[in-house]
């Protein structure tokens, strides 16, 4: 309120102050928010919310060809997200107790642990001739990926961003379980695990 010479009052001041602050806090918590709403809408539309990959009974697939992605439950009866929950358990330490190269060791813990068979070796490319291949990212599939000439690295796709790029748990990023976005350009092979 303005006095009768033209000044405000510090109250007025006080609560317009208050009143904007509110309001940008208000402004950044519906833009968060959109940028959610519009990642889970595209992950919903691409199929890739909390999503399973199966195969219908009686096709035959090979180890190496592609399955598209679909719902439901695996025919293992194992869900992917008890794979993921195995992975978010480890974030921050270092579980096979390696200095080095433990990517792979770590998803074949992480399977392992969750009842599924891994491959066995310590070589991250391993996973690409693993499972059932599959077309594009599912929460629970394992992402295989290039490192340029340091070979490859593994992990679990737990979700993905507002860009589009998947995000994964894996072991060795930083030498610590991370979960993190990684660029989908690096991905060659997604595969689910089998039992």
């Amino acid at each position: 309120m303005a006095t009768p010479g033209g000044f405000v009052s510090p109250n007025t001041v006080k609560a317009a102050r208050a009143d904007r602050a509110g309001r940008r806090a208000r402004l950044r918590h519906a833009r968060h928010t959109s940028r959610w709403e519009r990642a889970v809408t595209q992950m919903h539309a691409r199929g890739l919310a909390d999503a399973n990959a199966s195969v219908t009974p009686g096709t035959s697939v090979e180890s190496n060809s592609t399955v598209p992605p679909t719902s439901g439950a695996m025919a293992s009866g194992y869900t992917s997200s008890n794979v993921v929950a195995e992975a978010r358990k480890y974030l921050g330490g270092n579980p096979t107790g390696r200095g080095s190269l433990w990517c792979a060791r770590f998803m074949n813990m992480v399977l392992q642990h969750s009842g599924y068979r891994g491959t066995g070796s310590d070589m991250a490319s391993s996973f690409a001739k693993y499972g059932q291949r599959i077309s594009g990212p599912q929460v629970g599939a394992i992402a295989v990926m290039s490192r340029g000439r340091r070979g490859g690295h593994v992990g679990i796709i737990t979700g993905i961003d507002a860009k589009g790029n998947p995000i994964m748990i894996s072991g060795n990023s930083g030498n610590r379980v991370r979960e993190l976005p990684v660029s989908r350009g690096r991905i060659y092979a997604y595969v689910m695990p089998t039992s």
